[in-house]
């Protein structure tokens, strides 16, 4: 159950661990979509969040995007599909050369972590900063408020020209939440509190 004292306790922000390799991926394709113009910049984050939400919906397309062992043929054939599911207007150069390079370079397992870190990249241009509060069951409306009113208080928050707070169920979690904005990520999950017991009754063995 989510207390006034775990909700005290998003006041006190732990560092997020994002992927490097993920991260540099998607700087690099934020910062060519920019120079270029904001135009694309706005096209090209319409065609990678249309492409992260086909691979959640497509079997096909998540098993080619997890899948290193493919041949050249079947990762060109594969990459169509790609930039099939990124709209029908025609995907940009920009998109193309990203999913490309992540190919060459057998990264394609990084994609969706690119992607996220792009729409983070996205918001931060836009002013906007997007807080996901993971629990194991939806969160009450008055739950969610309340933390909603937190977070706004926060340094960061007030930095923002907006704050967009969402709700993401995960059971795996097993109770507690799991809050992420910014750089920042909070676990105040059961799922962290029994590693962490784990761990300590390891190193007491």
């Amino acid at each position: 159950m989510l207390t006034a004292r775990s909700v005290s306790l998003l006041r006190t922000p732990l560092s997020r661990n994002a992927s490097s390799i993920a991260q540099k991926y998607s700087k690099a394709a934020y910062q060519a979509s920019l120079a270029k113009s904001p135009a694309t910049l706005t096209k090209v984050h319409g065609e990678l969040t249309a492409i992260s939400a086909a691979i959640k919906s497509s079997p096909d397309l998540s098993g080619f995007i997890s899948n290193p062992t493919l041949s050249a043929s079947e990762r060109h054939a594969g990459l169509e599909a790609v930039y099939k599911a990124a709209g029908a207007g025609g995907v940009s150069e920009i998109t193309k050369n990203l999913f490309t390079v992540l190919s060459e370079n057998g990264r394609l397992g990084e994609t969706q972590g690119v992607i996220d870190d792009f729409e983070s990249l996205v918001a931060k241009y836009k002013g906007e900063l997007e807080v996901t509060v993971t629990s194991a069951t939806p969160l009450a409306r008055d739950i969610l408020s309340k933390l909603e009113t937190t977070l706004k208080q926060s340094q960061t928050a007030q930095q923002a020209k907006s704050v967009k707070v969402s709700n993401k169920v995960n059971p795996n979690i097993l109770g507690g939440i799991v809050v992420d904005f910014g750089d920042k990520t909070i676990d105040l999950s059961v799922q962290s509190r029994v590693t962490k017991l784990n761990t300590l009754l390891q190193q007491s063995v």
